[in-house]
């Protein structure tokens, strides 16, 4: 069952990750100056707020 459940929660974060990317990529350029977000370095944000630094 461990590794059912190991399998299931890798599922989620990669789709969580997708999802986050899918997110960032899509947002207006002013939006992400505003945050004081570099659009080009958005796989590494949702990375990092997916799976933790």
């Amino acid at each position: 069952m461990k590794l059912i459940a190991s399998l299931r929660r890798t599922a989620e974060k990669r789709a969580a990750y997708a999802r986050t990317l899918r997110e960032l990529r899509s947002m207006p350029l002013e939006t992400a100056m505003d945050l004081d977000m570099d659009i080009e370095n958005a796989s590494s944000i949702a990375r990092k707020a997916v799976y933790g630094a």
